[in-house]
């Protein structure tokens, strides 16, 4: 009786995380994302797409990294197709950049609007469209009513949402499965050549829904999210072998 119970437990957990957005691992395709380490953090060790994220951007510095990061995600998120919606009132991000994450810009379609309601409107009725690989709304304040229309929506479409929370007042609760902050870190230059080095992060998962958060340190190296310790580690390999 009691192994019976055990496994009428499991199986309601297994759908309660599934009704949530978090699929089981798939054979081979665990690392859906590339996110490395933190995709640990989630239920099923699996990014959960067709749901809504929040990053939280209170700086002007924050906010650039988060675009740089966003930039990452979208390559991963886009590669089965579909175009992505970038909705906000006054665009900062220069889309050429994104070109350095592998992501192809004519994909992605931006709409700048004049009030943030209208924000919120554009970004629920884009997540409805199932054709639609990601929608990125700008806005500074979200009520939890507010962020269940948006969950609602992907529920249905299976589009997976980001709410960039640019300067919030206040953070509230939301139904977003999670709660991101990116911040900037310095780069490493490579054998002391002049330039810029690869971007790197301060990746903090502040809330996430049934899994840890936790805060990790990555590097954008050649397409793919690395931590930085296994970057330390591969340079100080390399700098022995060539002494």
């Amino acid at each position: 009786m009691p192994d019976i119970k055990k496994n009428i437990i499991s199986q309601l957990q297994k759908n309660i995380l599934l009704w949530e957005g978090f699929k089981p691992p798939v054979a081979g395709d665990a690392d859906v994302v590339g996110l490395g380490p933190v995709e640990a953090a989630f239920p099923n060790g699996v990014f959960p797409r067709g749901t809504i994220h929040e990053m939280v951007c209170p700086t002007p510095e924050q906010s650039a990294a988060t675009g740089g990061f966003m930039g990452g995600l979208l390559t991963s998120l886009m590669q089965q197709g579909g175009a992505c919606l970038w909705i906000g009132l006054s665009r900062k991000l220069f889309p050429p950049s994104l070109i350095a994450f592998d992501v192809e810009v004519d994909r992605i379609i931006f709409v700048d609007l004049q009030r943030e309601k209208d924000v919120l409107w554009a970004m629920e009725e884009a997540l409805k469209c199932e054709g639609v690989a990601a929608v990125i709304g700008e806005l500074r304040e979200i009520t939890f009513a507010q962020s269940r229309r948006l969950q609602l929506a992907v529920e249905s479409s299976k589009v997976t949402g980001f709410l960039l929370r640019n300067d919030p007042r206040k953070l509230g609760s939301t139904t977003c499965v999670a709660r991101w902050q990116i911040t900037p870190l310095p780069s490493e230059l490579e054998g002391g050549l002049p330039g810029v080095g690869f971007p790197r992060w301060q990746v903090e998962l502040l809330k996430v829904r049934n899994g840890n958060p936790g805060s990790w340190k990555l590097e954008w190296v050649d397409g793919h999210f690395v931590p930085v310790a296994e970057v330390i580690a591969a340079n100080e390999v390399q700098e022995r072998k060539a002494g």
